[in-house]
């Protein structure tokens, strides 16, 4: 029986689609659709692609419908499922940030790193098999460069800070931004009566502070609209949320920093991240349920602290 996507519609074209990675509304695809013709920013798993190709359907789009298979970054929840994705659309291109681009032909390499993380069981469930994308339907986009889709403006800004072959869109037609994990988590779950609540991604390998921060800065001076995050989908208090992700990445810098100088440096850092994200999430009026708190946030926490003692390690302190 086919699934049913979860499908959030927005104004100029824009839907979100629930990839149902590990639980609902986590991680998403964005649609865009002009003049006939259709992007997906980011894919989810290879799990992921019969709900994609539902919402294409769900349209009245079909395969041959889209052009472009845009992958802010090649880490499996945004870009494990676009080898299986572009082998059901005969016109699309994948397109990549240059140094994410040989992952994708040969994914060889993120596999075996996610084995080893996951372990072999728990990499199947959660991502699949990750099929290669042939060399000819990728195409790489630097810094500013453009791309037309029925008519419409889309510029790729290359956005280190999370990860070095990251790259978020400028939509010219609705002035909105795809940040990938640029400009940090938020998810719906933790919306309040105080509005959205947001937190930096610090996964490892390539997590910098102070290119995240300046990430933030340049896709602010941009004065975008909204901003659509993979996890989860469109923001719009951008003023508020960007000041709260500046402050969190210094603070998480801090803490990593502070923790260092203990033998169970590890330990340390996660333990303080999420005694600091607690503290957090009690100031934005979120539900104080330990169980329901970690089942939001736990895995986030612990691979924000992996990704801490990645960057602690880099420096010269």
């Amino acid at each position: 029986m086919q699934r049913k996507p979860r499908i959030t519609d927005y104004a100029d074209g824009i839907s979100a689609i629930d990839t149902e990675y590990v639980r609902p509304m986590m991680d998403a695809s964005h649609l865009i659709v002009n003049g006939g013709r259709a992007a997906f920013v980011d894919t989810g798993t290879s799990h992921s692609v019969p709900l994609l190709l539902a919402a294409l359907e769900a349209k009245a789009l079909s395969p041959e419908d889209v052009d472009y298979v845009l992958l802010t970054h090649v880490h499996l929840d945004h870009a494990g499922g676009a080898g299986e994705l572009m082998a059901a659309l005969p016109r699309a291109i994948a397109v990549l940030h240059p140094r994410g681009a040989r992952h994708m032909a040969d994914p060889s390499r993120l596999i075996e790193g996610s084995i080893q993380v996951y372990g072999k069981a728990l990499f199947d469930s959660l991502y699949g098999e990750i099929r290669p994308i042939p060399q000819a339907r990728i195409r790489t986009v630097d810094d500013e460069d453009s791309l037309d889709l029925g008519g419409r403006r889309l510029s790729f800004l290359h956005t280190e800070g999370h990860a070095r072959h990251h790259y978020c869109i400028l939509d010219h037609g609705s002035r909105c931004i795809f940040s990938g994990d640029s400009f940090g988590l938020s998810y719906r779950d933790l919306d309040t009566d105080r509005g959205e609540f947001i937190f930096p991604s610090t996964t490892p390998v390539q997590f910098d502070a102070t290119a995240a921060v300046e990430t933030v800065d340049r896709l602010m001076a941009l004065s975008p609209s909204a901003i659509y995050l993979t996890h989860y989908s469109r923001v719009e208090d951008l003023q508020r949320l960007a000041e709260d992700l500046r402050k969190d990445i210094r603070a998480y810098a801090r803490i990593a920093l502070e923790a260092g100088a203990h033998e169970d440096a590890g330990d340390s850092i996660e333990a303080r991240l999420r005694e600091y994200m607690y503290r957090r999430l009690d100031d934005h009026g979120c539900d104080t349920n330990p169980q329901w708190r970690e089942s939001v946030v736990g895995d986030d926490i612990r691979l924000n602290a992996q990704g801490l003692r990645v960057w602690l390690a880099q420096q010269d302190v």
